[in-house]
């Protein structure tokens, strides 16, 4: 499997702005610029975009774990915050809050670790990856 997006960037670094659109076409077009990843101005940008990924990422492959365990989620939801320090990602923390009827702590907390280590997104980033979670 094979999945592509473009990106289409006009100007300097600084002035410049850039469009991304990704093949299911869900971003169209979607304006990013310097502003938008630097600062607040208004769009996405790259690592907006990681994060966006890794939590979505993490939460699948923790359903699939927790599945393979016996166990079926009634809700995960991870929040991710990539960190850019210096001119590179630094890190990427995901905030977890879960509700899985029945499951004791121990087999969460190895579930939750499995995913942080073995979701697609966590294999590719070169970073520091932590994962806080509740257990409702």
């Amino acid at each position: 499997m094979k999945r592509t997006s473009t990106a289409v960037w006009e100007g300097s670094g600084k002035e410049g702005s850039g469009r991304i659109s990704s093949q299911s076409q869900i971003l169209n077009d979607t304006q990013y610029s310097f502003s938008s990843r630097f600062e607040e101005g208004t769009g996405t940008n790259p690592e907006e975009l990681i994060a966006a990924a890794h939590a979505g990422c993490f939460a699948m492959k923790l359903s699939f774990v927790l599945g393979a365990a016996g166990f079926t989620a009634d809700k995960l939801e991870a929040k991710c915050e990539v960190t850019l320090d210096d001119g590179a990602v630094t890190s990427s923390h995901i905030t977890l809050s879960a509700t899985v009827p029945g499951i004791d702590d121990d087999t969460f907390a190895t579930s939750v670790k499995d995913a942080e280590e073995n979701c697609p997104i966590s294999k590719l980033l070169d970073t520091n990856i932590s994962v806080d979670y509740s257990l409702n």
